[in-house]
């Protein structure tokens, strides 16, 4: 079975934070008989990013960001059984909805929203965008996070049905590793620079760190070469995968900081929640609802309301303790969220989906 995924990239995490989504999700549904071709647009120099090789588990076609390029890469959808089409591609987002049109008639149309809060508030406040038109003729829509709120969203706007498809870890990717003095610190933080974020990450790490000079921090991610910092705060710029399990098992504790829309959303855990977790790391996360679906607040992740919680809460570390806490979230997210699992869920959606559109066809 063949599925055509139109996407940001899966070569590179370079401006790209559902890289590890789509590859942990695409990966294991490739150990179930799927074959993804994954359409990745050459923008915003993720391929002078790359931090991974055309995989063996999937067929990468990186096309120039032009009209004739993409004409191309959207009449090959009709090859494909199912069809994929994220948000957030970053070139030709509404033209890339002409997939749907070129996939044939029995082939499952589905679009996979990464980013489900700030693509709501999108549609909310322009009717006429062509995403909103093109649910209504849609099979799927598929989230990475938002839960019962994303779900409840999407029916109103015409949605025939939404399924978050959660985050979760590669343990083959992210794992425990040996510290790397690179990334020794007492908090770290890995985020790239968004304007729906900054302010929650001057809030939870920028403002709690210039109130502590004598603690380390440690601030990885794209954009913030220019911003004003404390010098407690040491920044060391793009953080490609390869360094993410050394990032994330070298620190005392690791933080996570949601984009707005997510926290006010809840039911949203990011990538690096699982990465962190996977990799044993003692994490502090920002409060979000329904973080304890994924996660034990006190056991298994520690949670911060603000910038104080967030001292408060490593005052009352020590490495025998951090190191407890990250191995029971090593335990709980190989136990319950693995990529495999949530490819089991995809794959039999899938087929549960494809029976149906040719029943009705057959009719």
């Amino acid at each position: 079975m063949k599925i055509a995924f139109y996407g940001s990239s899966l070569l590179s995490s370079y401006w790209n934070g559902a890289a590890t989504y789509y590859r942990g999700v695409i990966g294991s549904l490739a150990k179930l008989g799927w074959r993804t071709t994954f359409y990745e647009p050459d923008i915003l120099q993720r391929q002078q990013h790359r931090d991974m090789d055309p995989p063996d588990w999937a067929r990468v076609v990186v096309y120039d960001a032009t009209p004739s390029a993409l004409r191309d890469v959207v009449a090959e959808a009709r090859d494909a059984d199912v069809v994929v089409k994220a948000s957030g591609v970053g070139a030709f987002d509404d033209e890339l909805l002409d997939v749907f049109g070129a996939a044939r008639e029995n082939a499952l149309r589905i679009f996979w929203d990464v980013d489900a809060p700030a693509t709501l508030a999108e549609m909310r406040a322009a009717p006429d965008l062509p995403l909103r038109r093109a649910l209504l003729n849609l099979d799927l829509v598929l989230t990475y996070g938002g839960g019962p709120p994303v779900v409840a969203a999407y029916r109103e706007l015409g949605a025939a049905a939404c399924i978050p498809i959660y985050n979760a870890v590669d343990p083959e990717t992210h794992h425990p590793v040996e510290s790397d003095t690179r990334f020794t610190a007492d908090l770290a933080l890995l985020a790239n620079r968004l304007p729906d974020r900054e302010r929650r990450i001057e809030r939870f790490f920028l403002e709690p760190a210039a109130h502590s000079p004598n603690r380390t921090f440690l601030l990885g991610g794209s954009g913030w070469a220019d911003k004003s910092m404390a010098d407690s705060v040491r920044y060391i710029g793009h953080v490609g995968v390869r360094d993410h399990n050394a990032f994330n098992s070298t620190p005392l504790a690791v933080l996570n900081v949601s984009r707005d829309s997510m926290a006010e959303t809840g039911f949203s855990p990011a990538t690096r929640v699982f990465e962190a977790a996977g990799a044993g790391a003692c994490l502090i996360t920002d409060a979000w609802e329904g973080v304890e679906m994924f996660l034990a607040p006190g056991e298994e992740v520690l949670v911060a309301r603000d910038g104080q919680e967030v001292l408060d809460l490593l005052a009352g570390l020590d490495r025998k303790r951090a190191a407890e806490i990250g191995a029971a979230a090593r335990r709980r997210v190989l136990a319950s969220h693995t990529y495999e699992r949530r490819a089991v869920e995809v794959d039999a959606l899938f087929k549960c989906e494809l029976a149906r559109i040719a029943e009705r066809n057959a009719a």
